[in-house]
């Protein structure tokens, strides 16, 4: 345990090296360029989501993230937007591009990988209060050069800091397993991926309705959780695991960051409790998922907190979100379409995740 420990305690330095290595590039540029405080956020979210997908890339892996992050970064930007003005049509587009890189994994690895990347922008909208524009932005052109610009960073700082890390630090990556030989096509029908999707897609979209009509502008927190409860699903226990974990790390990262808040740490010295958090959570998350919500909870909470928002006041609403968001994801998924889990699969049909899953990095930005 102690040297599981110390190994992940390497690998969380990385990742935080290469957060803290793109955030003081986004605050350089927020500083010349007079962009929004967003811009930051936006940089640490995918730098931070990212690190993980590319520990262990090959060079082709890393070239197609340096092509699809910039450019989805920029496409989920305007999709920010779009919900911000039309509402219902905005949760549609980002419904409809959480749901098509599931959909896609049935085309193999490398499908699997680069729906991964696609995705790893929408999950920062939902953090990223709002678009990362300047003060005299005019139209939706320059939301996506500094969108993409952003994408750019992040995924140099991910490949500067690991490049270095692996030629001078005292690990490299455990490498990854083979991929195993290719089964027959699956007799399940609609596949496996179809049906996945539509759950995430079911999920997401019961998520914005009621997230809207419940929780009002706090409509991200049941939708984030509805991703992260549906997402990678190993069957209908692993969702309501999943849930229940994420219920109970919000919690108790909310009343951290509450009691935080109430000892009067504010300014620079939050914005540095709230980096050691995510430092923390990095460390831990391999042994639990808790530990890694409930750490996402309470640095978003000292966000909030930067924003102007109560984090205290906000804990009922924070929680109901959750809860109604884990619900929604274990309904879609028990419910619709679900996938015969390993004991009551057809003969020859894959298993649930045979076909790819998103790598848990994607629930990074959890809150």
């Amino acid at each position: 345990m102690t040297a599981k420990l110390i190994r992940n305690a390497y690998e969380a330095a990385l990742t935080m090296t290469a957060v803290l290595l793109c955030w003081a590039l986004a605050l350089f540029l927020e500083a010349v360029a007079q962009l929004h405080t967003d811009v930051l956020v936006l940089a640490v979210a995918l730098t931070l989501t990212l690190a993980g997908t590319q520990r262990t890339a090959d060079t082709r892996r890393r070239l197609t993230a340096l092509a699809l992050l910039p450019a989805t970064a920029a496409v989920s930007i305007l999709v920010g937007r779009l919900i911000a003005a039309h509402y219902a049509v905005g949760a549609g587009v980002f419904t409809a591009g959480m749901s098509a890189p599931i959909w896609i994994r049935r085309y193999g690895p490398a499908a699997t990988k680069a729906g991964t990347l696609m995705t790893l922008p929408f999950i920062a909208l939902l953090v990223v209060p709002g678009p990362a524009l300047p003060p005299k932005a005019q139209g939706a052109l320059v939301s996506w050069v500094w969108g993409a610009l952003i994408g750019v960073l992040a995924v140099c700082c991910v490949w500067l800091v690991q490049g270095l890390g692996d030629r001078y630090g005292p690990w490299r990556p455990d490498p990854e397993p083979p991929h195993p030989a290719p089964r027959r096509p699956s007799r399940l029908r609609p596949r496996p991926s179809t049906r996945m999707a539509l759950q995430m897609a079911a999920a997401i979209a019961a998520a914005f309705v009621a997230g809207r009509l419940l929780f009002d502008d706090h409509w991200p927190w049941a939708v984030l959780t509805a991703y992260v409860a549906a997402s990678g699903n190993r069957g209908r226990t692993d969702v309501v695991r999943k849930g229940i974990e994420r219920l109970a790390g919000a919690c108790a990262g909310t009343l951290l960051a509450a009691g935080v808040a109430t000892a009067g740490f504010t300014g620079p010295l939050s914005v540095a409790l709230m980096f050691t958090v995510l430092a923390l959570a990095l460390w831990l998350r391999p042994l639990n998922y808790a530990y890694w919500a409930a750490g996402m909870t309470t640095a978003l909470s000292f966000l909030l907190g930067w924003f102007g928002q109560d984090a205290t006041s906000l804990l009922p609403t924070r929680l109901a979100a959750i809860a109604v968001g884990a619900a929604l994801a274990v309904a879609s998924t028990w419910w619709l379409l679900p996938v015969p889990g390993r004991r009551t699969a057809t003969p020859g049909a894959v298993r649930p995740h045979a076909e790819g899953r998103a790598t848990e990095n994607l629930t990074g930005p959890a809150s």
